[in-house]
């Protein structure tokens, strides 16, 4: 009979989750640096560099890889010989570690969690409860395997309950277009089929623990119907063009990974689950002889990829804009942002709207008029930071607050990830701002642009706090520009032609 220490599996959880913060599974930095040595989209392929280059800044400086830290999703196999050494159950012991490793001094980590979802969203302040799954199997030892899930990819799962006749493939084609980038491609997709609804829906997430081996499975070719599946989604799914965020290119997925269940004759429900450019998972078994230790990887494990500016990027002073330059901007322009900008997301916006429907003022250092907006909410600062990773929000939550924004404000421009609804689209159009796109997946990148932060408003809201940014040749492309010129539609448009023509060359 082993015996697990509570001590032990507490510390192994936090250590995890710590690890999985700045070190990419290499077997993800293997795949997207093939990615970008085939990608011919410019755009994709300077998407690529920032994040390449940023999961490397992280595994030097042990700092978030996204300033979306995630929420903590855990499954257990819990041998049925095992025994605990312990007071507390085992949910407690797992929240333990997760308190233990999001609020870690040396490497502090984004709490995300909010309770009572549907009415106060109140932040518990240590990213704690995490999402657990449990089964008891033969055997004496404890296999853990956990995963840091950030919202914007989880924001675009899918499910369907197909007609048995139906076809998967039509379906994934139908459905991967319209989640858009927010979940930061290139990444994974995970499928699960079969089952019951909740069944698939775990079957996905759970596939997507698995390692990235789509060149190997090509190279050796398929040996059941599942593989050949696989290879079919990764190959069609690619020639859609998306592209490296959305702006159109060759990959847009590394891997496709499907598991399967037995079902009723009556159905055949799937699930999608996409993995962001913040892929973060670790796989450990304890068997009583104390923590798990994960293999640390060496730096020379990541290729020789730095991010540089665009020679050819337009910089721009932000204490000077108006919305006369905001008018020369072109959808696809490089911009290097120097000066001062307010943030603001979810909650701030929302807090906004109840001021101006209250008919009160807004607080007199948030002023907006000429301004732009950084849709983010950033890690916390540590050492000699002024602030920690702060990486883009998928700004398409915000579009139901745009056209407040830009008509009450004065606001001309805003910065987030991936593309914009068309709420979004035609109240930029309407007011000839400009919508900026920034990385999804290279936040400590990023980062280093901040030479200074303060929080002007709203600090209950923690990170959904508004802060004001001092930014120096901070990169962002332009997305939609003030005539409504939407890169998210003419990259991918673009490369699903090249696509096309690639196939008919090859």
């Amino acid at each position: 009979m082993t015996a697990i220490r509570q001590d032990d599996f507490i510390q192994s959880i936090q250590d995890a989750l710590q690890h999985i913060s700045y070190y990419h599974p290499l077997d993800y930095i293997e795949a997207l640096n093939e990615a970008y040595e085939k990608e011919e989209s410019p755009a994709a392929r300077d998407a690529i560099a920032q994040i390449l280059t940023n999961s490397r800044m992280c595994a030097e400086g042990h700092r978030p890889i996204c300033q979306d830290t995630g929420i903590v999703v855990v499954f257990l196999r819990i041998g049925m010989e095992v025994q605990w050494d312990a007071k507390m159950s085992v949910a407690d012991m797992v929240n333990e570690g997760v308190r233990r490793a999001y609020l870690q001094p040396d490497n502090v980590l984004r709490a995300s969690i909010v309770a009572d979802p549907a009415f106060s969203r109140r932040n518990t302040k240590d990213n704690t409860p995490a999402v657990i799954h449990y089964e008891v199997v033969p055997g004496n030892t404890v296999d853990v395997r956990l995963a840091a899930k950030g919202g914007g990819s989880e924001n675009k799962s899918k499910f369907a309950m197909l007609n048995p006749s139906d076809s998967i493939v039509d379906w994934v084609l139908n459905t991967v277009p319209t989640m858009g980038a927010g979940w930061c491609p290139p990444g994974m997709l995970g499928i699960g089929i079969g089952g019951t609804a909740e069944k698939a829906m775990l079957l996905a997430k759970e596939s997507l623990m698995e390692r990235i081996d789509m060149a190997q499975l090509k190279a050796r070719g398929p040996r059941s119907k599942l593989e050949e599946l696989r290879i079919e989604l990764y190959d069609k799914v690619n020639a859609l063009g998306i592209g490296a965020q959305g702006l159109g290119g060759l990959s847009t997925v590394l891997d496709v990974k499907i598991s399967d269940c037995p079902t009723h004759a009556a159905s055949k429900p799937i699930a999608m689950i996409p993995n962001c450019a913040a892929t973060r998972h670790a796989h450990f078994t304890l068997d009583g002889t104390g923590v798990a230790h994960l293999p640390i990887p060496t730096l020379s494990a990541w290729p020789s990829v730095t991010w540089q500016p665009d020679g050819n990027a337009r910089r721009v002073n932000l204490d000077a804009l108006t919305a006369q330059e905001v008018a020369t901007w072109k959808a696809g322009d490089r911009l290097l942002l120097n000066g001062k900008l307010l943030t603001g997301r979810d909650a701030a916006h929302k807090r906004i709207a109840d001021i101006f429907a209250s008919g009160s003022a807004l607080p007199p250092e948030v002023n907006f008029h000429n301004r732009v907006i950084y849709y983010v909410g950033p890690v916390d600062p540590v050492r000699d930071e002024v602030v920690g990773p702060a990486g883009p929000t998928t700004a398409t939550r915000m579009d139901k607050f745009t056209e407040m924004m830009l008509a009450k404000t004065g606001l001309i421009a805003m910065i987030g990830k991936a593309e914009r609804g068309p709420v979004g689209l035609e109240a930029i159009r309407r007011h000839k701002a400009a919508y900026l796109m920034a990385v999804g997946g290279a936040a400590y990148l990023v980062s280093k642009a901040i030479r200074a932060a303060r929080c002007v408003a709203f600090e209950d809201l923690g990170m959904e706090a508004i802060y004001e940014f001092t930014v120096e040749e901070m990169p962002v492309t332009v997305a939609v520009d003030a005539l409504g010129n939407n890169v998210h539609d003419t990259g991918p448009a673009a490369w699903r032609a090249k696509s096309r023509q690639l196939a008919v060359l090859t």
